[in-house]
This record gives structure tokens, C-alpha cells and sequence, in this order.
């Protein structure tokens, strides 16, 4: 009766409303004759708080040892450094710590008053002692001891807290922080202890327990503290008047960026700590790419390049090169780390099994099974907490090991693919376009990396199956067979859907590199698309190919949300085999068996869900391998077919003998045909010839480019070579001339002025530190051809080689190169030039006749005209156009001839150029009023790429989720996943309420209605599982095509400007990967979001039900994890748009070094590109590696802290005596809570994982907010279906610019152009006769001023509308990969009959003819496998085809022959006859016909009349341009 009195006094004791809830949910009993009273007597028999107080003491202890050897080893050290001198980073930081002014916040004026309280409550309670005689039930001799020690360190730490403003430290030392925690701890264990005294043992709340919640209250306020880590000390710098760091110290602190990673010991290691210095720069503002530390240094490009190449060689040489060894060499390369890697997955997977294994023994204690007492009970809390860790920590560093080994085979690969790229022969390029190698690079790498991730699943997989197995025979004994065997039937039904996952991979990579292959086509070609308005079939043809696309990706998310299904539903239909089978068997079923299966199915799903992802990985990994491994052995140049010969040993500089060469080398017609040339140290060699007669050839045959059949080919010296198409770097002019070697002023000046560039730096805002644009965009076609010389000249080579690079440039310039540069500065130099002026002929020591790719004549040009065999067919050509030029010249100089002596011609010239100054000067001053006067930007066309900053937008995630359906479907997904969950747990519920606690006891319910109940519970979560994976993949995919469309659409209605100044890899990466991670990512992050949370939600009901103090913990547990959330999001969020934004420099370089590979072999700079291709790889690695980093960091705090809340829950379900709980539900809520740490993680992972992806859609959104072109059509201003009938232009006030920050290019420029006249526009290099055409075509609109034609504003109809009715041969020939006939006609619109006159009046048929597929020829990327001529011709069929009453030719024949010129001029003059036709050219001969002649200056128009006018006034610039070219050519 005295326990019965006892345990109704308890009950009084507590609160009304508690005892209704005990009783309500069956956790005490109504009953007088309840257990209970024993087990709340048997309370006293556990650890008394006397054995704690000692242990407590002991760790107070250890803190104070370590605490003095930390000092002594801070004193030792500083005695050290006393007699060292003291360096100048130490003086510099001094000042530094000197200047700032310290701010003592609240934090730290909290942490001293609270370290000092609690020394005042030590010292209370001994001096209480003293007085009383004793405190509670300890000793009073150990009880003051305790104490004292206490007192002691609390002083200590005191002096700590106070020394932390001495330091000016803002982060917490980590031994307080650590100090601060366990203190928490500690008052936490005393409260509990005071508790439990007073509601076993009456007792009321005396002064030392007053004085522990005194002092628990202290300790979490310091617990708070610790978990910021902030001292709450901030530095202010006052030394704002003092003179800024000197540009080499700024330089050291940019480049200089020390690793802590390598820096990190063991414990820093498993936390991820060394993450703290990024953290503490990304809290306090946004990471910059300075901020972020260099990788470590076996982590670097260079170290891991080198190894990855040793092994490569070392398997080459043993087993040759083939897929096979390629492998062997991965493997190889990966090798050690992968095993390190392996042993953490196997040790996680062998921890996870525990907590399962061990449900069975806790239920059995809490149904009483009590032998040892309460030890079990906490013996079996401390191993389901021991593996909880071990398992934390394994499993953050096998995928941190992981992720790692991935970055650092994706930096081997990609510097082996860029390497690839420079030595690949022409037959292996033109198997690989651009877009198919920078797909390789960056999808094909990344799905490589994939499988390293998934590779340690091989052997966990194995382990984790034979542990379930192992666990459930443990506790179900023949059912766990049965078990198996369903699990297997699910594994082995998701092998067929990987197969058909594997094969939709494959048609979704090829669907996508299509698709890159024609976008890289259109953003390289995107100005004459514009020009010739075919830009909309070419984004309906996008369109097409997206569309393909995007049906085997709706066929792959389709079977992805089966998969899924498959996944949540396993583990209901493996345990409904189970335990009917156990039925079956007669087995019987307990609350713990049940509850142990239970958790151990959750567990199988990892393995079941993990296989298919597994088999899906290595399938798409295997096709990405398969087609990297057969690139890397892609036939590569031959070194050996030009022989290097030492100057010394001959005197030739060029030899070939008997030398055949062909592009095909399977081939019948070599493209060169007995080739025998001999060229002396110092010879001037020229080679001439019709188009495509083979010289362009010639001069690859020397370089070593082009494959050799038969002979020899020796060089003897280093080479420079000057390719037609000029190969311009992005970067700065001086950057593109100096080409990597020293900055020599003197020399570069020089070079400067003969290159004719000094006028133009002079011109450009910031001279040659103006930037160029992506492939040269802002320069004029002669100033990219002299930016090439002036590289080729600084080279300073032996060998120069010239591929017609007069072509591009006027007259005068081209005269003025052919002589300071050829005949000046290299007139000791070897140099072999290609050119279609015969003026530059005479000159020359030897000229080489081509045709049909043999030498038909060779000599000196006297020689030539004598043999009369071919050459005076080209020079004949030359003569009539020449004549042509004098007879004009001659006509209007008539009268005024007779009278006048003849000037000397070079005085002439010295006070024209003068006159030229003095107008230069004129325009410099005019153009510096309009330009900007912030002179960095000024010259700067690239601007850098876009980034946001802060947190993503709400207005992100809201465009996303109402971009399908105004977001209507989002709800019903929710839905479907609220009611799974629902339904889980309800049918985990029933299985554990209705099964009987043990064997012994009697069921509540039938065995057959406890299994329909399970089944049709579970069925319905299947299927409401079903509904929302079907849901996330319709909605995630019908908004990456909205998406898609969106910024498409932009893009290709983007003006010109914004292709000028953005890079095309920045465009390529937006509609590459993150377009793939809004395709198969993004929503279903977004929906795990969400997900994740409904889960905890119901893990945390399930827990309540049982041990509902759990709440009290989980409240400030999950207030710390949001912290540590908010604090990790800001670093990471810009370490994954710094990771973004740096990937796109890797593509850019690349496409650039592929587009020049030949002029980078011939100037010997691979090594230096090589370099530059580790370095940009670097830079991408550094965000990218410490953003995994940053993961993990949080990963494991999250982790930890769920792992405390699991302690914490499991103690108090011990602790409560036998009786108090329901057994059956306190261990389902275990079952529960072993997943409590990976759904906390995995709450904070997916939110934040979420955020760094969402960067993918903020990118596409920033590209679909382009400012568009003015309307293709304007409905209530088209123009008449026959305009332009007469072609009358009339321009009024024109000003045009380039961008806002820029100058005017053109100025004040006001003209009539009478229709069907034909007008010579003709000028200086860069005067701005390009832009009036672009102007023309609106592919820059005017600033000021009008432009119409037959009395129609062109600025106020549709783009299309002008664009389609005009015609032009440009500047630069463009051909798209195909067809003969879809480059003359991509719209199908003419007859073959039609196309094939064309082609013959373009001297083409007989060519196209020779092909056995005739108008279905090939073009290759680019139109490669045309010389430039070639091009250049179909350019012209184009006009032919079109017909339009304007014609523009801008520069059409430069890159042709004279006779082939002549054909085309006599072509165009009868075609156009009745038609508008605007010549710019550069051959005077060309417009010297012409009705009106525009004579450009500066971007003004200085002379506009008929040519005999103009040459009339000896003084005109007409008269001094065609004088240029007469005297030029008056050798012969």
C-alpha cells in the first residue's frame, strides 16, 4: 500500500492535463495495481549523480591539461619567432591589426558575464557545502574537490573570454567552443538528475538545484554562442587615408591563394573545419574568384595531367592504343584513391545494418526483458549510437572521396581531349565537328566522372543485401529467404528498364549533339543569317531538333517515374512477401521482429533503387567512354612527314622531293601532285594561280598539315605562318601580336608601324590594349590580317609563311606591308607568300605557278613572260584591269598634264600623308568628346559575364513553378505525396500496434486481417507514389521546354551587338548543361524539397507518440540546423555560380584553340595553350571542389546533430521505467528516428543542393530577357511586293555605333545613291565602309539620321521585310555543313535546273560536276573542304539566285584571282545590269567602271562624284588611290 501511496502522490504531482495524456495514449496505466511503482523505486539503483559528478570533474581535468599545453606549445613558439627577423607579411599585418579599431558586440560582452557567473555559482555551492556539511548524496570531501576543479577551469576559461580582446580575434577558439558545449551538456545531466530526485523521492527544490538551473540557463546562452562560433569582436579599418597597396602586392594577394585542404590535419579532415576561413569570407559578403583557395596540389590540372599521360604512355607501350588500354589507364589513374574510397562505403554499409539488427533486443528490453537492469538499456543506446557515427563519418568521406576523384579524373580527361584537339590530323577533324569535341568535354566527362560516384555501390551493394539477409533470419528465420527472393524479383525487373534507359541515353546524347552541332553552326554564322534573313528557318530547324530531343526524353522521365514507383514501392511489397510467407510458415510475428523487417526493407531500398541508377550510370558512362576513348585514338599529324634539319648542316630552308600529297588519303586524285621546290636561306618565293588550283595547299604541305603519300619534306628553322582566314584570339591587340613571347617596346613599335596599325591603336579608345571580340567581331577584315602579320613579324621566326593575306587590305596598305614588312623588316627571312596581286609578283627571287595541283611553271617573273605557258593568262588579267585604271586616270588627266612638271612621287606622298595626320588628329579629338571617359571600359567590346548575386530570387522559383498551367498541377503533386506518406506511416503503424509485443502474448487482431489492412494500405501509397513521380516528370519537362523556347527565341532575335560581345561559349553553355539540368534535374530537386519535409513530418508524429520530450530537443536542434543552413548558403550558392560561370572560359578556349590548332602548331605555342588549358581547368576546380566541400561541411554538422537528437530519444525510452511506454510503438519510433539524421540532411541538402542548381535557371532566364531586333514584319508598314523597283537610297545624317560605350564609327553621313547606278565605295582599311553596309542592313541601327530606299524609311518596316530584299556578297565567305545545294538554297525555293546555271556562272559547275554526288556534295563544318576562293564564288550564286534589285558586294573577289575576278565582274555587270549594285573593294580596278565613286575617311564620306570627276583633281583621295595602285604595278 506505501508504493500504491507512493506512485498516487507522483500522480497528484503531476499536471491535470499530463495525466490525461499519459493516460489517453496508454503510457501509464489507470490502475492501483500497476508495475509502475516498482520501477519508479528502482530509479535510485542507477549511476548516482555522485559517479557523474566525478566524471564531469575528471573531463574538467583533461580541459585544463590541454588547455596549459596549448599555451606552453603558443610560448614556446613566440620565444622562437622573437629571435627570428621579423618578415614583411608579419610587419604588414601588424599595422594592419594597429589601424583597426575593435567593436565589442553584445556576444562578447555576454560570454565574460556568463563564464563569470558561473565561477560565482561554483563558489556559492562549495561555500554552501561548507556550511551544511553536505550537498545531496556525494561525499563532502569529493563533492569540494569536484568543485574546485570546476572553479578552477571556469577561471581559466574566464581568462580566455577576457584575453580574446587583447587578440582582436572575431572566431571562437575551437577547445571554448567545444568547452562551452560539453559545460551545456553537463547542466543538462544535473537538471535531469534533480528531476528525477524530486519526483521519486519528494523532495522539493533546495538551493543547489536551484542554483543548476541558475546555471543550465547560463550554459545554453554560451551553448548558442559556441554553435555561432563569432567572439562578437569586429575590426574596423581605420587606415582609410592611408595610400593603397602597390600593384605587386595586389598581384601577390590575387595570385596567391594558400590551400588549407592540404593544409588540414586528421580531425579537420573528418569535420571538413578547413572549410571554416571560406565560410567566414562567404558569410560576411559575396565570394569572389580571388576569395576562393587554390586546389591542393596533387589536385591540380598540371600534376594530374602529367600522371594520367605517364600511365597512358606506359600502357601504350605494352598493350598499343586502343578502347581497351584506355580504360586500363583510367583505372590505373584512379586506382588508390578508389580503393581508400571503397573501404569508408563498406564500412558505412556494415554501420547502417546495426541499428536495424539491434531493434529487436530494445523492444525486448522496454517489454521487460530487463536481466542486467538499466545497463542493457544504455549499453544498447551507446551501440546504436556508436554506429550512427561511424556511420556518418564513413559516409561522408567515401562520397567526399568520391566527388574528389571524380574532379580529378575530369581534369585528366579534359586536358587529354584538349591535347587531342592540337595534334588531330585534317581526316580525324573533319570527323568531329567543334560541337561533337566540346560535348565531349563537357557531357561525356561529366558522365564518365558519374560512374566513379556509383562505383563504390559495386561492393556495397553485396554487403548491404547479405546484412538484410543476415538480420532477417536473425528475426524472422525462414521468411528472410522469401524476402531475398522478392528482393531479387525487383532488382532483376529493373535490369530490362536500365537497357531501355540506356538506349534512350544514347538516342538523347546523339538527339543533343545534333542539336549543339547545327546551334554552334548558328551562333558561328549568326551575321549572315541575319544578312540573307534565313534566321527563322534556322530556329524552326533548331526547334526540329529539339523537338527530337525532347521525345526521348519524355520516353526517359516516363520510365524514370516507373522506376521510381518501383522504389517506394519495394520495400511495402518485399514485406508483404515477407510476413505472408511468414504466416504461412507459422512463424510467429512479434512487435520487435516486425518492427526490425521493417527497418530493414528501408534499408533495402538503397540497394534496390541503387542498382538500376547503378546499371543507368555505367550504361551512359559506357557510351560517353566508348566515344571519348575512340577520339583519344583518332589519327593524329604525322611528326616525321617534315623532317627538322639543323641550319647548320645545309643552305636550303624549304625542300621537298618528289612530293605527293592528298586531304583524302584514300584517294585516286592526290590534291598535289609531283611537287619538287627548293628554297635558299633568305629567298622571297611567291605562289600564284587560279582558285583552288592548290597554293594554299602548298603551304600546308610544308607545315606538315597535310598528309604525305610520297617524298620528303625537310625544313630547316623555326616557322611563322599568316593563315587567308584570320585566326584572332579574344583578348587584347597587344596580347594577339606578342603571342606569348617577352614585350620588347622597341621591337613592337617597330613592328607596328610597318604593319601599318599605328593610325588604328591610335584610333581605338584604348590603343592595343583595346579588346578584341569573340574571333576578332569588332576589327575590320584588314585589321585582323595585320594584327596576324604584326604576331607572325614579332615571332621573329626563320620561315615565314603568307596565305594571301594582301587580300584583305587596300591598296596602299597592302603595298606599304608588301614593303616594310616583306621587303623591310624581313628581307633576310625566308618566306613563301601565296598572293592573287601580280604587282607583288616582280619581287619576288622565285614564283610558283599552280594549276590543278601541280608546279607548272617556276622562276623569276621575267623568266615567266617569256615561256609563255599560263602565267601571262593571269598577269594578262592583271594588265586589262590595269589598263582599264590608267585609261580613266589618263582621260581626266588630260588638259591638266600638259602643263605641269612631274612631281617627284615620293615627295608627293610624304605631304599627302601629312594632310592624312592632320585629318587623323581632327577625328581623334572629335571621337574623344563621344566616348565614355572611363578609359577601361572604353576599349572593352566583351563584357564580363553576367552574374548574379545574393540569395536566388523569389521571383526564380515562382516563374518556375507557373510556368506550366499557372503552377495549377503543384498542389495535386503535394497531395498525392502527403497521402503517401500518410499511408506508409498508417501502415507501419498497424503492422506494429497489432502485432502482439512477444511470442507469448495474445494477438489483439486476426493474423488475416493484420495482412489485408497492411496490403491495402500499402497499395495505396504505391500508387499515390505513382501519381506524383508522374506528375514531377510531366511538370519538370513541359517547363525546361517552355524554358528552352523562351530563351531561343531571344537569342536568335537578338541584335548583332549581342553576339559581338558575347562569347559564344557562354551562349553554348546555357543551351548545353544547364539546359540538361533543367531537362532532368531541376524539378525532381525541387519536388524532394518538398517531399523531404512531409517525410520528417512524419517521422516526427511517430516519435511524439512515444517520447514526446523528444520536441523540447528538436526545437533548438532544428533552429541550429537552419542556422548552420544560413550560414553554408551564401558561400555556397557563389561557389556554384563562380563554379558555373568558370566553366564556360574551358569551352571558349577550346573552340578558339581548335578554330587556329595550325597557326598554334606552326609558331611551336602548344605547350603555352596546353598551360593555358590547365590553368582555365583550375579555375574551374577551385569553386567546383570547395562547393563539394561546403556540402559535406554541412552535411556532417547536420548528421551530428540528428545523431544527438537520436541519443537523446533513445536514453529517455530507456530511462522511463518498464511499463510507462507501449513497447510496440516506442520501437517503431526508433525505426523511425535510425532514418532521422539522413531526413534532417537531407531536408537542408536538397533545400540547398536546390538552390545551387536553381543558378541553371536563373542563367536561362537571364538569356531570355535579351533585348529583341526591331519586328521581322510591321503588318501596317510592308512594303510593296516589288520593292525595290528603282533602288534610289538616300542617306540623311547618319551617325552609327557600335554600343553605347563606344565611339561613333560613322559620322554625319549624308548621300543620294541613284537607282540602278553602280557605286564603288572605296577607302582606307577600318574607314568604316563595312558599317555603312551593316547600317544599310540594320544589323546596327542608326544612332541618328535616316536611310530610305525608293522613298521608304528602312528603320520603320520589318527587319525581314529589308533583309529579304536586298542582296549581299560579304566581307567574310560563310558556308553551313550540308549540301552543294542547300548552301546556294537552304530554303528550297529554285530548281536544280536553276541552281545548276548558277553554279556555272560562278565558275563552280565544273567542279561540283566532278563529284559523284554532284549537287549533293559535300560541305563540312565550316565548308572547310573549300578553299576560300571557292567559298567566296558560292557567295556569289546566292545573289544569283536571289535576284533583288540592290546588290551589295562587300570585298567579294578579294580572295580570288585576277582572272577569276575579271569572269565574276563580267558576270555581275550582266546579271545587275538594271539593279542597284554597292561595290566595296579594295582592287581599284573593280570599281574604277562604276558610275559613282564614295570615298571613305574616318567614317566620313570626303568625296562622292563619277571617277573622271574625282580624277580630275589631282588632290582628291580618288586620284591618290588609284596613283597608289598604278605606281604599285607600274613594274611590269
Amino acid at each position: 500500500m506505501e508504493g500504491v501511496s507512493r506512485h498516487l502522490h507522483v500522480l497528484a504531482r503531476i499536471p491535470e492535463r499530463a495525466q490525461w495524456m499519459f493516460l489517453h495514449w496508454g503510457l501509464l496505466h489507470d490502475s492501483s495495481d500497476s508495475t509502475e511503482l516498482q520501477h519508479l523505486q528502482e530509479w535510485p539503483e542507477m549511476s548516482s549523480p555522485c559517479f557523474w559528478m566525478g566524471v564531469f570533474a575528471l573531463i574538467h581535468l583533461i580541459f585544463i591539461m590541454s588547455i596549459s599545453v596549448q599555451f606552453l606549445h603558443k610560448r614556446i613558439r613566440w620565444c622562437r619567432q622573437r629571435f627570428k627577423t621579423a618578415t614583411v607579411e608579419s610587419k604588414h599585418s601588424y599595422q594592419e591589426r594597429n589601424n583597426a579599431v575593435k567593436k565589442l558586440g553584445i556576444t562578447y560582452q555576454m560570454s565574460k558575464v556568463c563564464c563569470l557567473l558561473i565561477v560565482a555559482s561554483h563558489i556559492l555551492k562549495i561555500l554552501f557545502s561548507w556550511l551544511q556539511g553536505s550537498i545531496g548524496d556525494c561525499k563532502h570531501p569529493a563533492f569540494v574537490l569536484g568543485e574546485s576543479v570546476q572553479v578552477l577551469s571556469w577561471i581559466i576559461l574566464s581568462v580566455a573570454a577576457f584575453s580574446l580582446q587583447k587578440t582582436k580575434s572575431a572566431k571562437l577558439p575551437l577547445i571554448i567552443r567545444a568547452w562551452w558545449v560539453f559545460t551545456f551538456l553537463q547542466s543538462i545531466t544535473s537538471v535531469v538528475f534533480d528531476i528525477r530526485s524530486i519526483l521519486l523521492d519528494d523532495e522539493y527544490m533546495g538551493f543547489e538545484k536551484w542554483v543548476n538551473l541558475f546555471m543550465l540557463i547560463i550554459c545554453t546562452c554560451l551553448f548558442v554562442i559556441s554553435a555561432r562560433g563569432k567572439t562578437g569582436i569586429t575590426l574596423i579599418d581605420s587606415s582609410i587615408t592611408e595610400p593603397l597597396l602597390s600593384p605587386s602586392i595586389v598581384q601577390q594577394i590575387e595570385t596567391k591563394r594558400p590551400c588549407p585542404y592540404g593544409k588540414a590535419n586528421i580531425l579537420q579532415l573528418v569535420t571538413f573545419s578547413w572549410m571554416n576561413p571560406v565560410f567566414a569570407i562567404g558569410y560576411k559578403k559575396p565570394l569572389e574568384k580571388n576569395d576562393v583557395p587554390d586546389v591542393y596540389e596533387k589536385d591540380s590540372a598540371e600534376f594530374l595531367s602529367d600522371s594520367f599521360k605517364k600511365i597512358i604512355d606506359d600502357v601504350e607501350r605494352r598493350h598499343g592504343l586502343n578502347t581497351k588500354s584506355i580504360y586500363t589507364s583510367m583505372y590505373l589513374f584512379i586506382r588508390r584513391k578508389a580503393i581508400i574510397n571503397a573501404g569508408f562505403a563498406v564500412l558505412c554499409a556494415s554501420a547502417s545494418y546495426v541499428g536495424p539488427s539491434l531493434i529487436n533486443d530494445l523492444v525486448n528490453f522496454l517489454v521487460g526483458e530487463r536481466r542486467y537492469g538499466l545497463k542493457t538499456g544504455y549499453l544498447l543506446a551507446v551501440a546504436f549510437l556508436s554506429a550512427k557515427v561511424v556511420e556518418t563519418i564513413a559516409q561522408r568521406q567515401w562520397i567526399f572521396g568520391a566527388r574528389q576523384l571524380g574532379m580529378r579524373l575530369r581534369a585528366a580527361l579534359i586536358s587529354h581531349i584538349y591535347q587531342k584537339g592540337l595534334r588531330l590530323s585534317c581526316g580525324s577533324r573533319q570527323k568531329h565537328t567543334s560541337g561533337e569535341i566540346i560535348n565531349y568535354m563537357s557531357v561525356d566527362v561529366q558522365r564518365i566522372t558519374d560512374v566513379i560516384w556509383y562505383t563504390n555501390y559495386i561492393w556495397m551493394l553485396p554487403i548491404q543485401l547479405s546484412l538484410a539477409v543476415y538480420v532477417l533470419h536473425q528475426n524472422l528465420g525462414g521468411g528472410a529467404w522469401a524476402g531475398l527472393a522478392a528482393t531479387l524479383a525487383i532488382m532483376a525487373c529493373n535490369i530490362p528498364l536500365t537497357r531501355m534507359q540506356k538506349r534512350l541515353q544514347a538516342e538523347i546524347m546523339a538527339a543533343k549533339d545534333g542539336r549543339m552541332k547545327s546551334t554552334t553552326e548558328v551562333l558561328r554564322s549568326m551575321k549572315i543569317l541575319k544578312l540573307q534573313a534565313w534566321d527563322m528557318q534556322y530556329l524552326q530547324k533548331l526547334e526540329t531538333l529539339r523537338n527530337v530531343e525532347y521525345n526521348w526524353l519524355w520516353k526517359s522521365v516516363r520510365l524514370s517515374a516507373v522506376t521510381t514507383f518501383i522504389f517506394w514501392g519495394s520495400p511495402a511489397f518485399i514485406s508483404s512477401i515477407t510476413f505472408g510467407s511468414c504466416i504461412l510458415m507459422g512463424i510467429p510475428l512479434t512487435a520487435g521482429t516486425v518492427l526490425s523487417a521493417l527497418a530493414t526493407f528501408r534499408m533495402l531500398q538503397d540497394p534496390i533503387f541503387t542498382l538500376p541508377d547503378l546499371l543507368s550510370v555505367f550504361a551512359q558512362g559506357k557510351v560517353s567512354a566508348d566515344r571519348v576513348a575512340k577520339y583519344l585514338q583518332e589519327e593524329e599529324l604525322k611528326y616525321d612527314a617534315v623532317i627538322e634539319v639543323p641550319r647548320s648542316d645545309t643552305e636550303y630552308d624549304v625542300e621537298i622531293d618528289h612530293g605527293i600529297f592528298s586531304w583524302e588519303i584514300e584517294t585516286t586524285s592526290p590534291t598535289l601532285k609531283g611537287i619538287e621546290l627548293k628554297v635558299k636561306r633568305g629567298m622571297k618565293v611567291a605562289i600564284c594561280g587560279m582558285v583552288g588550283s592548290g597554293k594554299s595547299s602548298l603551304l600546308s604541305c610544308i607545315l606538315g598539315e597535310m598528309p604525305k603519300l610520297e617524298g620528303t619534306v625537310r625544313i630547316s628553322g623555326s616557322k611563322a605562318y599568316v593563315p587567308q582566314s584570320a585566326w584572332i584570339l579574344s583578348g587584347n591587340i597587344r596580347d594577339n601580336i606578342l603571342f606569348g613571347n617577352p614585350y620588347d617596346k622597341d621591337k613592337y613599335e617597330k613592328i607596328i608601324q610597318a604593319c601599318a596599325l599605328t593610325k588604328d591603336l591610335e584610333l581605338f579608345a584604348n590603343g592595343d590594349l583595346t579588346e578584341i571580340g569573340e574571333r576578332g567581331i569588332n576589327m575590320s577584315g584588314g585589321q585582323k590580317q595585320r594584327i596576324q602579320i604584326a604576331r607572325s613579324v614579332y615571332e621573329d621566326a626563320d620561315i615565314y609563311l603568307f596565305d594571301d593575306p594582301f587580300s584583305a587590305v587596300d591598296a596602299h596598305t597592302g603595298s606599304q606591308l608588301f614593303k616594310d614588312c616583306l621587303m623591310g623588316i624581313l628581307k633576310d627571312k625566308t618566306i613563301l607568300y601565296v598572293t592573287h596581286q601580280v604587282e607583288f609578283l616582280p619581287a619576288a627571287d622565285l614564283i610558283l605557278v599552280m594549276q590543278d595541283g601541280n608546279i607548272i611553271q617556276n622562276g623569276r617573273f621575267n623568266e615567266l613572260l617569256q615561256q609563255n605557258i599560263g602565267f601571262e593568262a593571269i598577269v594578262g588579267a592583271h594588265s586589262h584591269a590595269l589598263e582599264s585604271v590608267i585609261n580613266a586616270e589618263s582621260t581626266s588627266r588630260m588638259p591638266s598634264t600638259e602643263n605641269s612638271k612631274p612631281a617627284d612621287n615620293d615627295d608627293e606622298f610624304e605631304t599627302e600623308n601629312e594632310k592624312d595626320d592632320q585629318i587623323q588628329g581632327i577625328t581623334k579629338q572629335e571621337s574623344a568628346h563621344d566616348v565614355s571617359q572611363d578609359i577601361n571600359e572604353k576599349g572593352r567590346l566583351t563584357q564580363d559575364e553576367e552574374r548574379e548575386k545574393g540569395g536566388i530570387g523569389k521571383k526564380v522559383y515562382w516563374a518556375y513553378l507557373r510556368a506550366v498551367h499557372g503552377g495549377a498541377l503543384v498542389p495535386v503533386t503535394i497531395t498525392a505525396q502527403s497521402f503517401f506518406q500518410i499511408f506508409q506511416v498508417a501502415s507501419n503503424y498497424w503492422m506494429a500496434w497489432a502485432s502482439p509485443p512477444t511470442s507469448a502474448t495474445k494477438t489483439t487482431v486476426g493474423l488475416g486481417l493484420l495482412f489485408s489492412v497492411y496490403i491495402t494500405l500499402s497499395i495505396g501509397s504505391a500508387l499515390c507514389v505513382f501519381a506524383r513521380s508522374m506528375l514531377v516528370s510531366l511538370i519538370g519537362l513541359l517547363t525546361s521546354e517552355k524554358f528552352f523556347k523562351n530563351m531561343l527565341h531571344c537569342i536568335m532575335r537578338a541584335p548583332m551587338s549581342f553576339f559581338d560581345s558575347t562569347p559564344t561559349g557562354r551562349i553554348l553553355n546555357r543551351v548545353s548543361n544547364d539546359q540538361s539540368v533543367l531537362d532532368l534535374e531541376i524539378a525532381n530537386k525541387l519536388g524532394w524539397c518538398v517531399f523531404s519535409v512531409i517525410q520528417i513530418l512524419g517521422t516526427i508524429g511517430v516519435m511524439s507518440q512515444v517520447a514526446w520530450p523528444v520536441f523540447a530537443i528538436f526545437i533548438p536542434v532544428t533552429v541550429v540546423c537552419f542556422m548552420c543552413q544560413r550560414y553554408y548558403i551564401p558561400t555556397a550558392r557563389e561557389l556554384a555560380r563562380l563554379s558555373q560561370i568558370q566553366r564556360a572560359p574551358i569551352l571558349h578556349h577550346f573552340a578558339e584553340s581548335l578554330s587556329g590548332a595550325s597557326s598554334i602548331r606552326a609558331y611551336g605555342q602548344k605547350d603555352r595553350f596546353r598551360k593555358s588549358n590547365l590553368g582555365l581547368v583550375d579555375n574551374h576546380s577551385r569553386p567546383w571542389f570547395h562547393n563539394i566541400s561546403s556540402m559535406e561541411w554541412l552535411s556532417f554538422r547536420l548528421n551530428m546533430l540528428s545523431n544527438f537528437v537520436f541519443a537523446f530519444s533513445l536514453t529517455l525510452l530507456v530511462s522511463l521505467p518498464e511499463g510507462f511506454i507501449n513497447p510496440s510503438i516506442a520501437g517503431l519510433a526508433v525505426t523511425y528516428a535510425l532514418n532521422l539524421n539522413s531526413q534532417l540532411a537531407s531536408i537542408i541538402w536538397n533545400i540547398c543542393n536546390t538552390e545551387n542548381k536553381m543558378i541553371s535557371v536563373e542563367r536561362i532566364m537571364q538569356y531570355s530577357r535579351i533585348p529583341s531586333e526591331a519586328p521581322l514584319l510591321v503588318d501596317y508598314r510592308r512594303p510593296p511586293n516589288n520593292w525595290p523597283q528603282a533602288g534610289i537610297i538616300n542617306i540623311r545624317c547618319l551617325e552609327v555605333r557600335y554600343a553605347e560605350h563606344l565611339p561613333s564609327v560613322l559620322r554625319n553621313i549624308s548621300c543620294t545613291i541613284p537607282g540602278k547606278k553602280k557605286v564603288g565605295i572605296v577607302g582606307r582599311t577600318g574607314s568604316g565602309k563595312s558599317t555603312l553596309i551593316q547600317a544599310l542592313f540594320r544589323i546596327v541601327e542608326p544612332r541618328v539620321g535616316t536611310i530610305e530606299i525608293d522613298n521608304i524609311d528602312i528603320c520603320k518596316i520589318g527587319l525581314h521585310d529589308l533583309r529579304g530584299r536586298l542582296s549581299i556578297i560579304p566581307q567574310d565567305p560563310t558556308m553551313f555543313e550540308g549540301t552543294v545545294r542547300g548552301n546556294l538554297d537552304p530554303l528550297n525555293e529554285y530548281s536544280d535546273q536553276r541552281v545548276w546555271e548558277i553554279l556555272d556562272k560562278c565558275q563552280l559547275g565544273d567542279i561540283v560536276r566532278q563529284n559523284p554526288k554532284k549537287l549533293d556534295s559535300t560541305v563540312v563544318e565550316n565548308g572547310e573542304n573549300w578553299s576560300v576562293g571557292q567559298r567566296q564564288l558560292f557567295c556569289l550564286g546566292r545573289v544569283l539566285l536571289k535576284r533583288s534589285n540592290v546588290l551589295v558586294l562587300d570585298e567579294a573577289t578579294a580572295s580570288v584571282d585576277s582572272s577569276t575576278d575579271a569572269i565574276i565582274q563580267e558576270t555581275i555587270s550582266d546579271e545587275f545590269r538594271d539593279c542597284t549594285v554597292l561595290t566595296i573593294a579594295h582592287r581599284i580596278h573593280t570599281v574604277i567602271d562604276s558610275d559613282l565613286i564614295l570615298v571613305f575617311s574616318e567614317g566620313r564620306i570626303i568625296e562622292y562624284d563619277t571617277p573622271l570627276k574625282l580624277l580630275e583633281n589631282e588632290n582628291s583621295e580618288f586620284s591618290r588611290l588609284i596613283k597608289e595602285y598604278s605606281q604599285r604595278s607600274k613594274g611590269f
